[in-house]
């Protein structure tokens, strides 16, 4: 594959890939950083590139394997959280986010489902893949991802509803 094949394959992909680096890291900078050694690593690779079913699924494998990485080297979503909260817990309230914000609240929500719920999330109802797909990049059968995903929402309605209700108990 050369320059231009590659360009015309991979790297129409940068944004999906930064968005799902982006969820996992929470961090815009560690993001980049992660695309951009995906791009290289897929680069490396280029020459077996056509041997893969799917390179957007390489891509995505690619990029998540890196998140992990970093998290695992970081120990980051426990401190990331917990500097979040605190974070929040501190501002003063005419600064603070609209927690009535149904897509701040489902961010937040999201980012404290385990590790492998958000992602699936993400890929599912944020970038639109399909089961089949998702199964491939997080290396899972597709009857577990269903389960995940369902657990995941059913969690996420939970938080939002107990958060709106917190919110009238205080008014």
């Amino acid at each position: 594959m050369n320059l231009q094949e590659f360009q015309n394959s991979v790297y129409p992909l940068k944004n999906k890939l930064f968005r799902f680096a982006k969820r996992m890291l929470d961090q815009t900078e560690e993001a980049e950083d992660v695309v951009q050694e995906a791009f290289i690593r897929l680069w490396n690779r280029r020459e077996k590139l056509d041997e893969y079913r799917s390179v957007e699924a390489l891509a995505m494998i690619t990029t998540k394997n890196l998140c992990l990485d970093k998290i695992k080297s970081k120990r980051y979503p426990v401190e990331n959280m917990d500097n979040h909260s605190r974070f929040l817990e501190n501002m003063p309230d005419e600064t603070k986010p609209d927690h009535s914000d149904l897509i701040y609240g489902i961010n937040q929500a999201i980012k404290m489902l385990p590790e492998q719920q958000q992602i699936i999330v993400h890929l599912r109802d944020i970038e639109g893949y399909e089961f089949e797909e998702i199964a491939e990049i997080v290396e899972m059968n597709e009857n577990a991802i269903r389960v995940a995903l369902s657990r995941a929402r059913k969690r996420i309605r939970e938080m939002l509803i107990n958060s709106k209700r917190y919110e009238y108990q205080r008014n």
